[in-house]
């Protein structure tokens, strides 16, 4: 009796122009190496109108997470976070190919995909672990939204709206009050995002802290700090209109003053596969443009 073939999913940003020609290539090239390749439902059903691609199977992402040995996503760093939520809770590593602009997160080039995976498929991969945020919205003391996030949670005004009011407590500890157009709660993958926009600090992802950033906050003295990732942060809303609770940009709820957001670190965590070559310290150089870049010998130009 045959061994079962291994499954590899396939996860594609939607409404991406000649997204089918690559996607058609690195499913040729997993089935030569002997992969069982499905696609993630939402991405079957994007493609289904192409000739090379229309048969492929389509999976839930409870059954990927259940049976797949890896998720290959194409597109950008939004795609990989979409699809990481809903699969943190299952063990799976993500492999990001990269098709959008920044790729913080999605690291492997298009123009060197087939080979980058292989190389991470057969073994020759660099593991890296990272945390995600979990977050409780109470009103009246009855959960109301829960929901994680990879980034960071966000916790801002409405376009027009005037500043809000946020009573921060950590660790069951008065933090302060403060008057601002809102608050990032980011993990350390999130500094790279709009936390640094906000003019957080970077933070490695290895580190295990969160970073609170004020949004434009009407004192200076509200810097950023940086907590450990053992801390329960709550935020209450004291005054304010049009206020609301994001997550990763991706799912929101509106808020009422007297709204509690429970915010702390969540028990699963993601997984990604990185060539064995992979540094994060070439990726800030890339992506933030730094200036100066080692030549071979190890030396500044």
């Amino acid at each position: 009796m045959p061994a079962t073939q291994p499954i590899v999913a396939l996860v594609v940003r939607q409404n991406t122009a000649g997204v089918e020609e690559p996607v058609a290539r690195i499913v040729e090239f997993l089935r030569g190496a002997g992969y069982r390749v499905v696609f993630e439902e939402d991405t079957a059903a994007h493609l289904a109108a192409h000739p090379v691609l229309a048969g492929i199977e389509a999976m839930s992402v409870a059954d990927i997470g259940s049976s797949a040995k890896a998720a290959v996503v194409v597109g950008g760093d939004g795609t990989m976070i979409g699809i990481a939520r809903q699969l943190a809770k299952y063990d799976i590593p993500l492999v990001g190919i990269n098709q959008g602009r920044l790729g913080f997160i999605t690291d492997i080039p298009m123009e060197n995909m087939l080979p980058a995976l292989g190389e991470v498929l057969q073994g020759r991969a660099r593991a890296e672990e990272r945390s995600l945020l979990e977050a409780r919205v109470m009103r009246g003391g009855e959960q109301i939204f829960c929901s994680v996030a990879v980034n960071d949670v966000v916790v801002a005004r409405g376009t027009g709206a005037g500043m809000v009011e946020l009573k921060l407590i950590v660790d069951g500890e008065f933090m302060y009050n403060q008057r601002s157009d809102g608050l990032i709660i980011s993990t350390p993958t999130g500094s790279t995002a709009y936390a640094l926009s906000a003019g957080g600090p970077l933070l490695h992802p290895t580190l295990q802290g969160i970073v609170l950033v004020p949004i434009a906050p009407h004192a200076l003295s509200n810097r950023p700090i940086v907590l450990p990732d053992t801390s329960e942060i709550v935020i209450e809303l004291v005054a304010g209109r049009d206020i609301s609770v994001n997550f990763d940009m991706q799912t929101f709820t509106s808020l009422q003053l007297g709204d509690r957001i429970v915010i702390s670190r969540s028990p699963d965590t993601i997984i990604f596969l990185h060539p064995h070559d992979w540094s994060y310290y070439h990726t800030l150089r890339e992506k933030l443009h730094w200036n100066e870049y080692p030549n071979n010998e190890g030396k500044l130009k």
